[in-house]
Formats: structure tokens, C-alpha cells, sequence
């Protein structure tokens, strides 16, 4: 895979995958040779038995358009690699052969791409030089009223022939017209390639190729393996079969991986901008069956598949048990395998035994929860993601996130760029639907949840001074924790900002209060906060126990502890040790005698010499020198102490 000969695909240039569809041997392969030179068929076994088993590919690049073809199997027992390669068709080229007409698997294929959502066609009546011109007629008329009421109602209908090239021409403009008007794939957005083939080239290593429906890959580039997460390096691509310095959407594409062996990497896997997405195993859907299949039952296992990938899921039913032939219906789907898949991908469903189509859908949610009996409001959110606009989105989405919804899952549940999103927010916040309470990660509340978190703390505050009138407020930890896990720290944080700044609460430091509010004490207890003071200031150096202080009051010991709380936070009274407390009078005293010392006798001290310069024994003395240890007062040297 070599990057020597670098071109660059030019602005003029638009890139359209088209790919066919149709019963086995009704030439869909010859005819991808007779538009582009190259015979799609590349395994031994296809040569051999002259059936297409896997997916085929050659390009062509006339007038302005670069075509990528996908030649895909047509025999039935092969469908689920066509599914592999209709992922990302923007045109379908269905064939129809003039002397069969159409066949099931030209029904089954048909289906497929509808399902699939593609939207332009051409239908190239092959082999029209084996039948005579009534035939030929008859054939035409019999694919108008087939394909009536479909995208390709209005679709060219051309005869031609692989053999003798009649035809091929007007089958060109067809495709160049439907080329034309076909949606351009968006190269700004996020990258992501289904892988549908992995090999390794002797001398460069593992390959893997796919059809690039998003963003854009150069040389250098980091990627991200789905489902596994492995970060990975890109060596070089090829997109249209040619070497470029950045692969585009809209083209068959080639990456030279750096990191990884060939045989490490399966169909169904994908590459995607690393960190952005997350891989699933439930997903919410807009399920639609099949006229031609049986009603489908809650519980339903079927055969899935979305872009490369395949799987076998459960079907839930949301709002209703059963989905009629026909019918359409809101769904949750369990896959058995984890999947990348993002909303708006496109997924076909498959009946478990016998193996054939019966239905498809739309991804509305990658990252759906487990159904449940009380989650009452989730058609109506999935009715959003279906039709709403950005804002729509993620106005619901936010109402449904009660944590807060993270800027990184925002990009994981939509695929939105950065700007999109803050845009959306912006919007949301102007109009007094979300709160923003983290701007750097971006972390969105809905104004209903920040409203109620709101309250909640007000009321926590609020009760707790109510039930402890003597306690100046509420530590701010306390107040976060008695709120639970449901509250994220940003929501917190923003929700206690904004009670201070509505002059609601007051904030100070690690304590929460309600606004103005103030220790109102009643006249015992003032009588027995002074004679706790008291107590200790008479004591001097030899304090008594605090039980002993608080058994000496008129009030109950619950008042009396809240009460040596209040005179500790005024620094009235100084906790030494956890047994020992002191006034803060007597411990201004003890530092300037120490002062005294150092002037007259230097400055070290012994144990034995600060016991006899205070007058206390060790019981008190070891547990002041430690105090004044970490005031600084003093520094420990050996057993002695330097008094700074």
C-alpha cells in the first residue's frame, strides 16, 4: 500500500458509492466490468464457480464524478455479506435480467435498500441482447410496476448488455445524473469507517478497507478501534483506489494500520475519532416490518445488522407487545455482541430461523437503558430524537439525565460537533431550559432538575438550623453528601452559588447557613456558655476533663456540647489534645513566660525545666509542648525543646 505517488482528490471532484442489487446470475459483476474495466469477483472460489460469494469493488471517475462500485453477492444463502456492503450506498444501481425479470433476491435486495434509506437510483435491465424487443418491453413493464410507489418509481429503466456494450453509455448518464443529485457525505464531521475487509500487504502491514461514511484520515492520525478501544496509528490510505494524503466520505477506502495484526481485526468493526464514542449493547429504535413478514412478538431474537456488522438481538416493544406486518413501533433492542452504532444509522433485521429479511429501522438512541415499567416519558422522547432539532434533543435529553448531561456523552448520544453543541446549549440557556453548571467540560442540568436540587439544599439548611439552633450552620460536605449520589459536584456547586447570590443562603468557608441568620441563645444557655469559659479560664494550665466542666451545668448535656462547640469556634477556648481544652487567655500567658525564659536562660528548654517554669506535671506538660510544637512556638531538638 504505497504512499510514494500522493494525489489529492480536488474540490470539483464528488465521490458517490453505488452499488448493486439483484438476483445471482443476472450479471451485476459483468456489468460493473463493462462500466469500469475491473471485474469485481476477487477470490479464487468466485472465479471458479462464476458467482459472486463476497463483496467486490471497482471505481470509475468520469465527468466530475468519482464512483466507488460495490458489487455484491445475489445469491440468498450470501445476503449477509450484500448487508455488509449496502451500508453507505448513495446510489443503487438494481439489476434485473431481460430473460428472468424479477426474482426473489431482487425483492429481498430491494427491500433491503429501502429500508436502508437510500434514496437514488438507476435499474439496468441486463442482458437485453438474449431477449427480442417484446420481451424486452414486457420486462420494463413488469419492473414500473414493481418499483411503483418506491424511490425508484421515477428511476431511469436502461437495457443493456455487458456482452456487446449496447446501452452502457445512456447506463452512464443515468448514473452520473443520479451522482449529481446525491447528498454529499459530510467530510467535517466525526470519522467513522465500517471495516469489511482486513489483510496485510508484505512490507507495509495490516489493512483494512471500508466505505468512509463520515470525517476524513490522513498519514499520522490516531483512530480508535470499535468495539475493543485499541488507539491505533495511520500509516498511510487509499481512497478510490488511489494513494491520498486524507481519505474523504463518499469513497471506498483503504487504511494502513500501525499497531495491530491483520488477523486482529474482523468484519463488522469500525474506526471512529478516538475518545468521542461508545460502544453498546441496547439500543432504542424506530423498528418497521415488512408487508411480507409475520407479526413480531415481545422478546423476538432476530438476526441484526447496522453498516458491516452483525449480530443476534432481543426485541422490546415499547407500548405495545406485538408490531403487525406492516406495522411500525418505537423499540429496544439487546444486542449479543457490542456494537458501534450512532443514531441515524440505518439497521436491517433478519428472522432468526429460516434466515430472511423482514424488516429494518433508524437508530435513535445508541445508548439506551433497560426498558422499564415506570420510564412512562419514553415515547415521547424517542418521538424527539426522531423529529426535534438540536435544541429539542437536548432540551429532552437533559430532562432525562438526572446526573446532568457531560459534554463527552453528548457527542457519544448524537455525533455532534463541538460548535453544534454549545450553540444548542446557548440557546437552551438564553430561553431558561438548561442550566450550564460547568463550562469547562461543558456539564448541562435541566432548569426542572437545578430547580429542584435547588430546593432541596435550601431545605437541608434550613431544617438542619432548626434542629440545631445553637450550631452556626451546616459544613458544606455534610450538605453535598446528604443530598446522594444523584446530585452530581458541578450541580452542586452551581445550585449553592446561585441560593448566595439570590441572598438565600450565606456560603462562608466550609459552612452553609440561611442568609442573616445568627445564634440566638436563650438566657440559660448564656449563663452556661460563660460558666463553661469560666471553668477553664480559673483553671489555668490545669484544666479540668470537659465532662467534668458540662456535668456542673443546669442544661442537658446535648446543649451543653453544642455550647463548647460555639466558645472552640470563637477561639475563646483552644482544643490542645483531644482530652485537653485551655482558655485562650492561659495559653497567651504560657507563650510569653516562655518568652521570659529564652531573655534570661536561652533558648532550650527541657521537659523537666518547662514543668518547673508552669508548675504542671507531665499529664499536662507533653500535651502543651506538642501544642506549641505546631504553633511554632517551639522546635523539637532530642528531648529538649528550642523555644523560637
Amino acid at each position: 500500500m504505497a504512499t510514494r505517488s500522493t494525489a489529492t482528490q480536488t474540490t470539483a471532484t464528488k465521490s458517490v458509492i453505488v452499488g448493486t442489487a439483484g438476483h445471482i446470475d443476472h450479471g451485476k459483476s459483468a456489468l460493473v466490468e463493462a462500466l469500469t474495466g475491473t471485474h469485481p469477483d476477487r477470490l479464487e472460489e468466485e472465479k471458479r464457480r462464476g458467482i459472486t460469494i463476497d463483496l467486490g469493488f471497482a471505481f470509475l471517475e468520469e465527468d466530475g464524478v468519482r464512483f466507488g462500485f460495490v458489487d455484491v453477492p445475489g445469491h440468498e444463502r450470501f445476503v449477509s455479506n450484500m448487508l455488509a456492503g449496502a451500508a453507505g450506498i448513495d446510489v443503487l444501481l438494481l439489476v434485473i435480467a431481460a430473460d428472468e425479470s424479477i426474482k426473489p433476491q431482487t425483492r429481498e435486495h430491494f427491500d433491503i435498500c429501502r429500508l436502508l434509506g437510500v434514496q437514488r437510483g438507476v435499474v439496468a435491465l441486463t442482458k437485453s441482447d438474449l431477449v427480442d424487443g417484446d420481451t424486452l418491453e414486457l420486462v420494463r413493464l413488469e419492473a414500473e410496476e414493481y418499483l411503483r410507489g418506491s424511490f425508484l418509481e421515477e428511476a431511469p429503466l436502461v437495457p443493456v448488455s455487458a456482452k456487446t456494450h449496447a446501452g452502457l453509455e445512456e447506463l452512464k448518464r443515468a448514473l452520473h445524473a443520479a451522482a449529481e443529485s446525491a447528498t454529499v457525505k459530510d467530510a467535517s464531521r466525526h470519522f467513522r469507517l465500517p471495516i469489511d475487509r482486513a489483510f496485510a500487504i508484505k512490507g507495509f502491514g495490516s489493512v483494512v478497507t471500508g466505505t468512509l461514511i463520515s470525517g476524513s484520515a490522513g498519514a499520522g492520525d490516531e483512530v480508535e478501534l470499535f468495539p475493543g478501544g485499541e488507539r491505533l496509528r495511520v500509516r498511510g490510505v487509499h481512497s478510490g483506489g488511489k494513494a491520498v494524503e486524507r481519505a474523504t466520505p463518499g469513497q471506498r477506502t483503504a487504511v494502513n494500520l500501525a499497531g495491530i495484526e491483520h488477523t486482529a481485526v474482523k468484519r463488522g468493526m469500525v474506526l471512529a475519532t478516538p475518545g468521542k464514542f461508545r460502544k453498546t449493547r441496547r439500543v432504542d429504535v424506530r423498528l418497521e416490518l415488512l408487508a411480507s413478514a409475520r407479526k413480531m412478538k415481545q422478546g423476538t431474537r432476530a438476526h441484526f445488522h447496522a453498516g458491516t456488522a452483525e449480530t443476534i438481538v432481543e426485541v422490546f416493544f415499547h407500548g405495545q407487545k406485538e408490531l403487525p406486518p406492516g406495522g411500525k413501533a418505537f423499540a429496544n433492542v439487546k444486542l449479543q455482541d457490542e456494537l458501534l452504532v450512532l443514531p441515524g444509522d440505518r439497521f436491517i433485521v433478519r428472522q432468526f430461523s429460516p434466515v430472511v429479511t423482514i424488516g429494518g429501522g433508524t437508530i435513535l438512541d445508541p445508548l439506551a437503558r433497560r426498558p422499564m415499567l415506570r420510564d412512562t416519558g419514553r415515547i415521547a422522547y424517542l418521538e424527539t430524537l426522531e423529529r426535534g432539532n438540536r435544541e429539542e434533543i437536548l432540551a429532552a435529553m437533559a430532562e432525562r439525565a438526572i446526573l446532568g448531561l457531560g459534554h463527552e456523552e453528548i457527542i457519544a448520544r448524537t455525533t455532534w460537533m463541538d460548535h453544534e453543541i454549545r450553540d444548542a446549549a446557548r440557546k437552551l440557556s438564553d430561553a431558561g431550559r438548561v442550566k450550564s453548571v460547568s463550562t469547562e467540560p461543558l456539564v448541562l442540568v435541566s432548569e426542572t432538575i437545578f430547580a429542584e436540587v435547588r430546593n432541596k439544599i435550601q431545605e437541608k439548611v434550613e431544617k438542619f438550623q432548626k434542629e440545631n439552633p445553637l450550631l452556626p450552620g451546616m459544613l458544606r460536605e455534610d450538605l453535598r453528601s446528604s443530598l446522594g449520589k444523584r446530585v452530581r459536584a458541578e450541580t452542586f456547586r452551581a445550585a449553592l452559588e446561585d441560593l448566595t447570590s439570590q441572598k438565600k443562603l450565606d456560603a462562608a468557608g466550609e459552612l452553609v447557613k440561611k442568609a442573616g441568620s445568627e445564634i440566638t441563645l436563650q438566657p440559660e444557655e448564656a449563663r452556661a456558655k460563660d460558666a463553661i469559659e469560666a471553668a477553664f479560664a480559673s483553671a489555668g494550665l490545669q484544666v479540668p476533663s470537659v465532662k467534668e466542666v458540662l456535668a456542673k451545668l443546669a442544661i442537658e448535656a446535648k446543649r451543653a456540647e453544642r455550647l463548647l462547640q460555639i466558645l472552640l469556634r470563637e477561639k475563646l477556648l483552644v482544643r490542645v489534645s483531644p482530652e485537653l481544652i485551655f482558655h485562650r487567655q492561659t495559653l497567651a500567658e504560657l507563650k510569653a513566660r516562655l518568652g521570659g525564659y529564652k531573655k534570661s536562660k536561652g533558648d532550650r528548654i527541657s521537659v523537666p525545666a518547662f514543668k518547673e517554669l508552669t508548675g504542671i506535671t507531665r499529664k499536662y506538660a507533653i500535651p502543651l509542648l506538642e501544642y506549641l510544637d505546631r504553633e511554632r512556638v517551639t522546635r523539637r531538638a532530642g528531648d529538649d525543646r528550642v523555644i523560637l
